[in-house]
């Protein structure tokens, strides 16, 4: 199985990376410099987003020039964008739901996986499908941790790791990763769109050294 997993080769590296930089890149050129911005402040792994044209450009990009970031690729809603993501490099994918044909196309391709969940229906599906290192989404807008903490209790025993996206924040970070349910947590923060567009790495970096700051405390 190549879902992803908390054991599994990915699983252990965004459990040591502890953040996940969520982007959203207009401009191929943007790849490197942002990749290059995130490392200097100590974030090693990313998701970019499908959703403008330039996101697999760019993950081919900052894998041939950045060898030391962890590249995935995110908004997978297709199983023709799983085998492009697979083409792309990137070390694995991340979809806001779960959809049974784009897991079974990322098994056969071998592309490590995991699909958003929301509710307890949610991860007895991911589970179904292999999956047990899963996106947590949206984590702020359904209710935070005191919401997966509910959703995750049954299934306490089977080991799972969740990654919480949307609503993260440098004020919340550290509550998150408190808990013993997190491996990691994604957010569009430590790059924001405009901060991108304006090549403002500076910035960028900066946001990546204050959340490392409150990871290492």
């Amino acid at each position: 199985m190549t879902a992803l997993t908390p054991e599994s080769e990915i699983g252990r590296k965004l459990a040591a990376s502890k953040i996940l930089a969520v982007l959203v890149l207009d401009d191929i050129e943007s790849a490197v410099p942002v990749a290059e911005a995130l490392l200097s402040g100590g974030v090693d792994a990313m998701e970019l987003t499908l959703r403008t044209p330039a996101a697999l450009s760019a993950a081919r990009k900052i894998r041939e020039n950045c060898p030391d970031m962890t590249v995935g690729i995110g908004t997978i809603l297709t199983p023709e964008q799983a085998a492009e993501a697979k083409d792309a490099g990137a070390h694995f994918g991340v979809s806001p739901g779960i959809n049974p044909e784009v897991m079974q196309k990322a098994e056969d391709i071998a592309l490590p996986f995991g699909p958003g969940v929301m509710t307890p229906t949610d991860i007895d599906r991911a589970i179904r499908e292999g999956a047990r290192l899963l996106k947590f989404f949206p984590a702020g807008s359904s209710g935070g941790l005191p919401h997966l903490k509910n959703i995750a209790a049954p299934f306490a025993h089977l080991g799972l790791g969740f990654i919480p996206l949307g609503g993260v924040n440098v004020q919340n970070l550290a509550t998150y990763l408190e808990s013993d349910l997190v491996t990691a947590v994604g957010g569009s923060w430590l790059a924001p769109r405009d901060a991108i567009n304006n090549r403002d790495w500076n910035q960028i970096e900066a946001n990546a050294l204050e959340a490392t700051k409150i990871v290492s405390n």
